[in-house]
């Protein structure tokens, strides 16, 4: 399983580069995140038709729309004459309208979302002071990716966190899989996508399956750093652990900016 979790990331980081969605730094000063209930507006306009929910949809969240349509659900360019009402009946599916109604339901309070990703956040920027702070937005998409990362933001797709026992799942996905679609997932994911895409991998094809793997160890031994528990495990984790474990004098921006992995395979045993 953890297996597959590396290769979901390192190919979902690909396919961030790919479109072109770049990591902007803003001021970040005094920042306190907040998850903009952007899927509110998308759920009023596929369950109602309300062209107003659609029109604040583009005028308040225009990189939003964007990303959703282009680059999660694919259904073209959001410019297009057409974009909207294809949209609309893309979403008219009863399974799909069954999901944007259990994500709202579910996703009523995001509360301890908001509080746990600024506790992660503020032990993140202790160690990376210029780390930017992301925007951070729910959506609802068609069981496409979890998270999206791009233009100093994080997109949690709430359709992708109902549960490992959630009926619509168990056609779809292995009872391994399912047990990374929950509500505990959602802070980790956003936190490890998102430092994979300020921390890609260098010459990613070039490198070999081990270099890889050691990447993303280093990416989730600093999730658990900052979520202050160990919640990603893996054997590569603990390698990297060790390795920091003896040299107190590279700390985790050096450890993140790193991409010789060399130093660290040695501590394989």
């Amino acid at each position: 399983m953890v297996r597959k979790i590396h290769i979901l990331l390192l190919v979902s980081l690909l396919i961030f580069v790919a479109c072109d969605m770049r990591l902007k730094p803003f001021d970040d000063s005094e920042h306190r995140i907040e998850v903009c209930r952007y899927d509110r507006l998308e759920s009023q306009y596929l369950t109602t038709g309300d062209f107003s929910a659609l029109q604040q949809m583009n005028m308040d969240y225009p990189m939003e729309t964007r990303t959703l349509i282009e680059d999660v659900l694919r259904l073209g360019e959001v410019n297009n004459p057409e974009i909207n009402h294809k949209f609309l009946a893309f979403f008219q599916d009863s399974t799909l309208q069954t999901i944007v109604s259990d994500a709202e339901s579910q996703y009523a309070n995001m509360d301890d979302i908001n509080t746990k990703l600024n506790s992660a956040f503020e032990k993140l920027k202790k160690h990376i002071p210029d780390m930017p702070i992301p925007n951070v937005y729910a959506q609802i998409g068609a069981l496409d990716q979890s998270i999206v990362v791009g233009n100093q933001s994080i997109g949690i797709s709430l359709d992708k966190y109902l549960g490992k026992d959630y009926p619509l799942y168990k056609k779809y996905y292995l009872p391994s899989q399912r047990a990374t679609m929950t509500r505990e997932h959602i802070v980790p994911d956003c936190l490890s996508f998102y430092l994979l895409g300020l921390y890609p991998m260098h010459d990613f094809e070039g490198r070999t399956q081990l270099e890889r793997d050691i990447h993303i160890g280093k990416i989730m031994w600093v999730c658990n750093v900052a979520l202050g528990y160990r919640f990603f495990k893996s054997r590569y984790i603990d390698i990297v652990g060790k390795y920091m474990e003896s040299n107190k004098s590279v700390d985790i921006k050096q450890l993140l900016e790193e991409n010789n992995c060399a130093r660290i395979i040695e501590f394989m045993g």
